[in-house]
């Protein structure tokens, strides 16, 4: 497979394709802290686009090993990434209906384990992505699903920038806007899977 401009071009839109879902995860993240310095912000997008790495990786693998049981693990891709981002959603619009008229934490911080299941949950679907690049040689595989991860990367801060831009704003009405999100964006995974 050559790295010629199409090539590129295709990895990009796949990237750019793939990472809306965490762009949206990550803007809420901004929401709910809103006062989150540079180097967490790297951190946060960074847990986003290694997890947008290794998915189209670990489908490319499955694809090349134990494909019978990744296909009939496929179908349980969007029940997944509905359970954890509902989770995670409803958690955090409890705790925002709970204290949504208290001043804002300076110090609330995202715990790391639900940034993992972030990840999780909106990458779970790039494990398809691994189909679709099958027919890469392995450097190929790996150069696309880094392209993936450096735009997945750029779109979460972007994201994240936004949402502390309003989470400052909406106080901690932003735990309650970003719980619905969550959950939003869950429902849309499922149903983008299971019924298109």
């Amino acid at each position: 497979m050559n790295w010629d401009f199409v090539f590129i071009i295709n990895s990009i839109l796949l990237g750019i394709g793939l990472a809306m879902d965490a762009f949206s995860v990550s803007m809420t993240n901004g929401l709910n802290e809103p006062k989150m310095k540079i180097l967490r912000m790297n951190m946060i997008a960074g847990v986003y686009a290694l997890f947008q790495f290794i998915m189209p990786m670990i489908g490319w693998v499955c694809i090349h090993t134990i494909v019978v049981y990744f296909q009939s693990f496929d179908k349980f891709i969007p029940w997944i990434a509905l359970i954890l981002l509902a989770y995670i959603g409803g958690k955090m619009l409890i705790e925002g209906i709970k204290n949504k008229d208290e001043e804002i934490e300076s110090d609330r911080k995202l715990p790391f384990i639900t940034l993992i299941i972030q990840g999780i949950a909106t990458s779970i679907d790039a494990l398809s992505v691994g189909f679709t690049i099958a027919d890469y040689k392995l450097l190929s595989a790996i150069m696309t699903s880094l392209i993936i991860a450096i735009v997945t990367f750029g779109i979460c801060m972007i994201g994240l920038l936004i949402g502390k831009k309003i989470g400052t704003k909406l106080n901690n009405k932003a735990a309650i806007l970003g719980g619905i999100i969550l959950i939003g964006i869950g429902i849309e995974i499922f149903v983008k899977n299971i019924f298109f």
